[in-house]
């Protein structure tokens, strides 16, 4: 973590070797409503994009609190025959976190996700969350 952003992002270091965790890792870099940290810092946000990536219908995977996309790996090879969608939402897994609490709220979370459902142009989507 940088002191001047006011976001951690944890190693990718320690994330090597995870049980039952083939999948390859995938960035996106979202918007920073409202200045979090320096104001200037994107959001890296993690997220696994598996399964057939020609497949009309998408299944978006969402973790709860607190957990991450490493709560689906046993799902995500049962959905093959979809393009299966599993975020790390900000603040959890490989995505960044926020150092301030304050930085976590309702709207942030819509707003992030929505901005990722719109940059990985998802359509048709079965959502499942936990």
């Amino acid at each position: 973590m940088s002191s001047d952003t006011g976001i951690l992002r944890t190693p990718d270091s320690a994330f090597i070797n995870l049980l039952d965790y083939p999948f390859k890792p995938n960035y996106i870099y979202l918007s920073n409503p409202g200045g979090i940290g320096n104001g200037k810092t994107k959001l890296r946000l993690h997220y696994l994009d598996e399964g057939n990536k020609n497949s009309r219908e998408t299944v978006l995977l969402l973790h709860g609190e607190p957990t991450w996309s490493y709560l689906y790996r046993h799902f995500i090879p049962l959905l093959t025959q979809y393009r299966v969608i599993a975020l790390d939402l900000i603040g959890f897994g490989k995505s960044d976190k926020p150092i301030n609490k304050s930085d976590y709220t309702y709207q942030r979370h819509v707003n992030w996700i929505k901005e990722a459902i719109e940059y990985l142009n998802l359509n048709n989507i079965t959502l499942f969350s936990q």
